[in-house]
């Protein structure tokens, strides 16, 4: 079974022709996310045996080695296909500390496709390469890791099969991480990498447990993939924090907002549609993703994973104790739930990569009977749309649209009952997630944005 992404469908999410197609790679009509390809990707990752991240990494088949070296040989052969259009690069580093007892050497693999208008500008999806057994320093015994986080890294490489056909005005950057069990050490690194090369993040999409609709409960839900977003931003000292109590600020930190997008897209999908449950929190109760070090470093991110979890099937030594079954096997999954998925993150990912960023706005509404927006322009946008959202709404109402050139406007609205912000729209009509006008709202490190 495949799910297939008809350029049409594409083009309508976007209202106009979005991308050209490179000389090199054949035109296609569809856009065509593979369920036996993912599945084979899978089964690929897991007969490495182990994936943790303290495992061999000189063995031709088995361990974290053979497997970071078939990630970055299926890039390079993805990149071959559209005649080099993907750049490789494989950021490392020696980690030492918590659940790595002795120096090992880290490595993520990363394959980046430059845009053609404005390369600084960044939209990444990530996913985490490791895995692990019941003991996350257990380097020696099987971890399958198929769901967790098998899902996510094949996921990542059937976007890169998908896009990698077409141009986009901003650059994707496909990420697979390595040591995610061991203390998100691959998403640092990931962050570091970002910040070094003086990359714009637009948005960081990270994938991790994506392809199961089973809950350990036996409850089922094969209709909602749930999308986690911070409410304070990371990256917020005491005087920001403080400023935000005052103004608001609490629930409009950039991934929240990314958040809040990725929900209008999977609505506006009408064909085989998977609905975004958002979940306002940063991630699952004590638990952490790969996405955190980028919320850190003031990336807006957000982290896709399952609408319900199954922990027998994650984390476990593979065994049968007491007529149970552990194991986080292929056969535990779920495909076409996960084909659903990758359809979304591509659609995702296409429309990031086409839109401006979201603009730096600002609110002037103290005592006074209206609201004062005004805002920077964004490199690319045609036209901006204006956003209103009463304090205690889960939602953005559209006010109206302004053309490019204008960076003030001014709604007859009371500012002490509202939240207002603004998104950027481009020449192809892929919008932006919205910026909302109050302190630490920017799609920009707090330290980048004054």
């Amino acid at each position: 079974m495949n799910t297939r992404l008809t350029l049409a469908a594409l083009l309508a999410l976007a209202s106009n022709p979005i991308l050209s197609t490179p000389a090199s790679a054949q035109s296609e009509a569809d856009i065509d996310v593979s369920e036996e390809r993912l599945r084979a990707d899978i089964d690929t990752l897991v007969g490495f045996g182990t994936r943790n991240t303290l495992s061999v990494q000189n063995h031709p088949t088995r361990g974290i080695g053979a497997a970071r070296r078939w990630a970055e040989a299926e890039f390079r052969r993805i990149s071959q296909e559209c005649g080099g259009c993907l750049e490789i690069a494989l950021p490392e580093r020696i980690i030492q500390g918590r659940r790595v007892a002795e120096p090992t050497r880290l490595v993520n693999v990363l394959a980046v496709q430059p845009g053609t208008e404005r390369p600084d500008e960044v939209v990444i999806v990530s996913a985490h390469i490791d895995s692990m057994a019941s003991d996350p320093t257990d380097a020696v015994t099987d971890a399958p890791g198929a769901n967790d986080d098998g899902s996510g890294t094949a996921l990542i490489f059937e976007a890169a099969r998908n896009l990698s056909r077409f141009k986009f005005p901003t650059t994707i950057v496909y990420a697979v991480l390595s040591g995610e069990e061991q203390g998100l050490y691959g998403g640092k690194l990931l962050a570091d990498y970002a910040e070094e090369q003086g990359w714009t993040v637009k948005a960081v999409l990270n994938n991790d447990i994506v392809g199961g609709t089973h809950g350990s409960d036996g409850y089922v839900d094969n209709e909602h993939i749930r999308v986690f977003s911070e409410a304070v931003r990371a990256d917020a000292g005491d005087d920001q924090r403080a400023d935000m109590r005052r103004n608001g600020g609490e629930n409009d930190a950039p991934s929240r907002n990314l958040s809040r997008w990725l929900a209008n897209l999977s609505e506006s999908d009408a064909d085989d549609a998977l609905s975004v449950r958002q979940v306002w929190r940063a991630d699952r109760m004590g638990r952490g993703g790969d996405h955190l070090p980028m919320l850190e470093k003031g990336f807006p991110a957000v982290r896709l994973s399952v609408a319900v979890e199954d922990y027998e099937h994650q984390h476990q030594n593979v065994r049968t104790e007491d007529g149970v079954f552990y194991g986080d096997v292929p056969s535990e999954m779920d495909f076409p739930y996960l084909a659903r998925v990758t359809r979304l993150n591509t659609l995702a990912l296409a429309r990031l990569a086409q839109t401006p960023m979201p603009p730096r706005v600002t609110a002037d509404a103290a005592v006074r009977p209206d609201t004062l927006v005004e805002w920077q322009e964004s490199d690319g946008a045609a036209r901006y749309a204006l956003f209103r959202r009463r304090t205690d709404d889960a939602a953005w109402e559209r006010v109206r649209e302004v053309p490019a050139g204008t960076t003030s406007d001014t709604l007859e609205l009371r500012g002490d009952d509202w939240i207002v912000g603004v998104s950027a729209i481009a020449a192809s009509g892929a919008e932006s997630p919205v910026a909302a006008a109050v302190p630490g709202g920017a799609f920009y490190p707090l330290a980048n944005s004054e």
